[in-house]
């Protein structure tokens, strides 16, 4: 099996995970059994497929918000932030991803 084929499959499990219930990028990585921050990368793969294929499905991402402030206007939202830009709180709640 070739490393492309390996991804394939991992992104097609997350694609799979994220039809049956919302995730985030933690429990896509225990759901899925890969680090969290390969489980981002790998959203950015499952959204592109998803927007760009000609199906009715939406990739749905629920923006990160911030614990302490509420903001929620983050720049890349398939992106954990490591503090808010408005009050510089560390304490971010993670995005939460879905397709329907």
């Amino acid at each position: 099996m070739s490393e492309s084929d390996a991804d394939a499959t991992t992104r097609q499990r997350i694609a799979d995970a994220l039809r049956e219930q919302p995730h985030t990028a933690t429990s896509l990585s225990e759901t899925v059994g890969l680090p969290r921050s390969s489980a981002y990368h790998h959203l950015e793969h499952v959204a592109q497929s998803v927007n760009s294929a000609d199906g009715d499905e939406r990739f749905l991402v629920a923006p990160p918000e911030c614990r302490e402030c509420g903001f929620s206007a983050f720049d890349d939202p398939v992106n954990y932030p490591s503090r808010c830009p408005e009050c510089r709180s560390e304490r971010i709640e993670e995005a939460v991803f879905k397709i329907e």
